[in-house]
């Protein structure tokens, strides 16, 4: 039971930062990301090569300098191109009639130029990440727990919390919570529309880029290791309702356990299922989702 749970947290803690990166890009700028996954794989290749970078010139393999450098330079990477997609699609068209529409298109067409691109430079075989937590377990009776998934609750707990107590406090912050809330208003008192979208797209490219280093423990990098968390994000996004965080978290540790449950007892090939049904389910009795009241404050 505690192997359950625990795989359950640690797939929601994954599954978690992405979704939270798209509802606020959303929620902030209205623009529907779905480049998300190649922001994804952008953090993690960037995590990788520099990975390999201390490998060859210093023989560090292993160690705190090696983990810290990995996670952090994992979530710049994906931050830089999170702003290289707000460049592309949203800085040219946000202020264009049917953005949401345009900006759809824009971020799709960027995901799929980008997975190629990175097929061309790396190839489609999988590049390995270092384990940064180790790979001892901590025992508990019959039962043990990974350090590795351990480490990556923690930290993604610790920094969604960063991250709340950001928007809560920061100016930054409540700049984009008031776009949130109503995007017209914060723009007629000097809140700059351009600016606060690219602070979500960087906030949000660097929320995909520690789950991709997150991830990459367990997966790999490969050009197409974004497409399952984008998928799963966005169904996240979606049940937990756009624009909420605490939906948005509720959401991931509902799906997180689903998929836990269903790999165990069932297949793994039924995982999907499971996880559209409980989306539907919730979308029926709360059509905004588990925490959306964004539609009622945009209208």
């Amino acid at each position: 039971m505690i192997e359950l749970l625990a795989s359950a947290l640690v797939l929601a803690s994954m599954y978690g930062l992405v979704a939270v990166g798209i509802s606020l890009t959303w929620s902030s700028v209205g623009m529907l990301n779905l480049a998300q996954g190649f922001v994804f794989t952008a953090g993690g290749y960037v995590a990788y090569l520099f990975a390999q970078y201390m490998a060859k010139n210093f023989s560090i393999r292993d160690g705190l300098i090696l983990s810290l450098g990995v996670v952090v330079l994992g979530m710049l990477g994906s931050a830089v191109a999170g702003l290289l997609v707000g460049g592309l699609a949203f800085l040219p068209l946000h202020d264009r009639i049917n953005f949401p529409v345009r900006g759809l298109i824009a971020t799709l067409a960027i995901s799929i130029i980008g997975t190629q691109i990175f097929m061309v430079i790396f190839g489609p075989q999988s590049k390995p990440l270092p384990q940064i937590f180790g790979i001892k377990r901590l025992k508990f009776g019959e039962f043990s727990i990974a350090y590795g998934q351990i480490g990556t609750i923690v930290v993604a707990t610790i920094v969604l919390l960063l991250v709340t107590l950001w928007m809560r406090n920061s100016r930054r912050g409540l700049q984009m919570r008031a776009m949130m809330m109503n995007p017209l208003g914060a723009n007629m008192v000097g809140v700059s529309v351009r600016t606060t979208g690219m602070i979500a797209l960087a906030l949000s490219g660097a929320l995909s880029g520690l789950a991709s280093v997150l991830l990459g423990q367990i997966f790999f990098v490969s050009p197409t290791s974004g497409v399952q968390p984008l998928i799963v994000g966005l169904i996240i996004s979606l049940a937990g309702g756009l624009g909420s965080m605490p939906g948005t978290v509720a959401a991931a540790v509902l799906l997180g356990l689903v998929e836990a449950v269903t790999a165990r007892y069932a297949e793994q090939s039924l995982v999907p299922f499971a996880q559209f049904a409980l989306v539907i389910a919730i979308l029926t009795f709360r059509p905004r989702g588990l925490g959306g009241v964004l539609e009622d404050v945009r209208e």
